[in-house]
């Protein structure tokens, strides 16, 4: 009976750690957020003072980047469709929605190699002796942020497989819903980025 009881408790213990994790996990999610969005405030207070020295070349945004816009909504679409299917246990529509937006923000991520190449046929370099701080600047702020999105997409990948195996239900997908909140998140914030690059100049 004390053997019995000891394991009880063990799992009960157990229960309430994975509970509290899971309290946890979505407020620790916004607190890493925060910390991305002072982040790209910084860098982007920091172009605009910048801009505003002078010697400042102004040139037009590659094509590429605004099919990357593109892809990333689409991407948090497919994501929207996803959500929409997991509430209702629609399995397939489920699947689909995370294997597209998987799809699409690999496109994003190869969209965004295409504007640099773009970019040096324009002239415009990161670094160098003919580079100027405006392209260098949108080199950066590209870069920061396709490496966050390079997290997500692992995120996605995980999610994806797991929702394969059957392991998120209308009850428990909390792995989900934490993934979904931060490429949603991802594509706000490129699309700010995006908008910021097309207007300031």
């Amino acid at each position: 009976m004390s053997t019995t009881n000891t394991n009880t408790m063990r799992n009960q213990r157990m229960q309430e750690l994975k509970g509290a994790e899971r309290k946890a996990a979505k407020p620790l999610l916004y607190i890493a957020m925060v910390s991305i969005v002072m982040l790209f405030s910084g860098l982007t207070s920091a172009y605009i003072v910048r801009a505003d020295n002078g010697n400042w070349l102004v040139f037009d945004l590659p094509k590429a980047l605004f099919v990357s816009t593109g892809l990333v909504i689409c991407s948090s679409i497919a994501l929207l469709f996803a959500q929409f299917a997991i509430r209702r246990q629609h399995v397939w529509i489920l699947n689909l929605g995370l294997w597209s937006a998987f799809g699409l923000g690999i496109g994003f991520v190869f969209s965004q190699m295409e504007s640099w190449h773009q970019l040096t046929q324009m002239g415009i370099y990161f670094i160098g002796k003919q580079s100027n701080a405006s392209g260098s600047f949108l080199y950066l702020l590209a870069l920061v942020h396709i490496l966050h999105l390079l997290g997500g997409l692992i995120a996605l990948l995980v999610t994806s497989i797991n929702s394969l195996r059957g392991k998120y239900s209308a009850e428990s997908h909390l792995g989900f819903s934490l993934c979904v909140i931060y490429w949603h998140f991802l594509t706000l914030l490129w699309i700010y980025l995006f908008l910021f690059l097309y207007f300031y100049r």
